[in-house]
């Protein structure tokens, strides 16, 4: 018998737990039949706590974790997912290289796809594409800007596709 699989959301700084972007993509996640759930990291500002949070859940837990970030929240699913097996990563804008924050390690042994706006203000680029590179993830490059929300249909599409591919 396979283990159960679970959608784990780690949402950006400063937005919460149940935004536009966690809404409509945990809605696909249990169309397919997968579980989602959003940790709420109101008032942490630390990343390292947030994934320690993160990292709690999932050992309190069994399943197979699929583990969704965006912006900061995408720096926590790396963290976590460096700390504790996961099934895959979805990253959305993710924060992976913030001065002043850990340093996260080079790879991952989950599979990950990325998505980036081109037009992101607040995280370089750069970062999708090196920690692409690295770790052979599948990276999508949208016309949108740091929230991605203007890419919704697009996001929907791809992390349907994501869920699809067994990750």
């Amino acid at each position: 018998m396979s283990k159960r699989r679970v959608v784990l959301f780690s949402h950006g700084q400063e937005s919460g737990p149940w935004g536009t972007k966690i809404t409509a993509l945990a809605q696909d996640a249990r169309d397919a039949g997968i579980e989602a759930d959003s940790i709420d990291y109101r008032g942490m500002p630390d990343p390292g706590e947030r994934a320690a949070k993160l990292v709690e859940r999932m050992r309190d837990s069994s399943g197979d974790f699929l583990l969704v970030g965006s912006s900061m929240g995408g720096y926590v699913a790396v963290s976590a997912a460096q700390q504790q097996p996961a099934a895959g990563l979805f990253l959305m804008a993710p924060a992976l290289a913030v001065p002043g924050w850990p340093k996260l390690q080079d790879t991952v042994s989950a599979p990950a796809f990325i998505v980036h706006g081109w037009q992101d203000d607040i995280v370089p680029i750069q970062w999708s594409i090196d920690f692409a590179r690295a770790n052979h993830a599948r990276l999508h490059l949208l016309d949108a800007g740091h929230s991605l929300t203007e890419a919704l249909d697009e996001i929907r599409a791809l992390f349907r596709a994501f869920l699809s591919a067994g990750s």
